[in-house]
């Protein structure tokens, strides 16, 4: 049994997936239907769907493109983008997502959560925090996918999410996003020690043991992937794949 879940993390944009670098230059990946197609042959426990240009454009999700994401789909998801009002995120639940990543509107609505919790449960919600320091080194929450920052201090601002009923949070590192050369350790740390809920780290993820080294030493109860799982290696073709199970449970048992 492998004791952290390990979650590609796949970036929709205009009806395809891309990869960004620290939330810039989107590449084009493929189509996501294929893609959910490769990853149910991996027996992929877990997916995880960000649109980083509902909520910058202020626009709803795209459902078509998501009901036939779970339609496909053989395994548990989740998708963050776009989800202001209940409206929205009852219409994601009812096409058969299992769970809603929010960012965004929790700066202006964070009773959202306790809203949403009440009809899904408090598992049902992961609250996404995207990091990047500043010039003096310092940490701060940036939301709208890293078009703005709102100068908060992630640590603080994790035990809120905590405080209003997140489940889990997804915990993105800006800086380190698609650079392949680890996760920020010491930012995962900080918000893992912090707070009692699972803390899914994200960005950065290069080798096998960097996935070890943010659970041991960061803390980290799960790990989402990025360039990992869609190219072949650092600066080479595109590939979806996923790290060999066997291998991820001898490092992490």
């Amino acid at each position: 049994m492998i004791k952290a879940r390990v979650i590609p993390a796949l970036l929709l944009k205009d009806e395809g997936l891309v990869k960004t670098r620290k939330f810039n230059r989107p590449q084009y990946i493929g189509d996501p239907i294929n893609t959910v197609r490769i990853f149910n042959e991996l027996e992929v426990d877990e997916l995880i769907f960000l649109d980083i240009g509902a909520s910058p454009q202020a626009r709803s999700p795209d459902l078509k493109i998501l009901r036939e994401i779970a339609n496909e789909c053989f395994m548990p998801l989740g998708y963050g983008g776009g989800l202001f009002n209940f409206e929205v995120v009852k219409s994601i639940f009812d096409i058969g997502f299992e769970k809603v990543v929010l960012n965004t509107v929790l700066h202006t609505n964070p009773h959202f959560i306790s809203e949403i919790a009440e009809h899904y449960g408090n598992q049902a919600i992961v609250a996404a925090i995207d990091v990047k320091k500043n010039f003096w080194g310092h940490y701060e929450v940036w939301t709208l996918s890293g078009k703005n920052n709102t100068k908060k201090n992630p640590v603080e601002w994790a035990a809120e999410l905590e405080q209003n009923g997140a489940g889990e949070i997804l915990l993105t590192s800006i800086d380190r996003e698609g650079t392949w050369e680890g996760f920020d350790i010491n930012l995962t740390r900080k918000i893992s020690d912090a707070v009692n809920v699972p803390v899914i780290a994200h960005g950065g993820c290069g080798k096998i043991s960097h996935i070890k080294q943010v659970v041991e030493d960061g803390h980290a109860a799960a790990v989402a992937l990025g360039s990992m799982v869609v190219y072949q290696q650092r600066n080479m073709g595109v590939l979806v794949n996923f790290p060999d199970k066997q291998h991820l449970e001898s490092i992490l048992k």
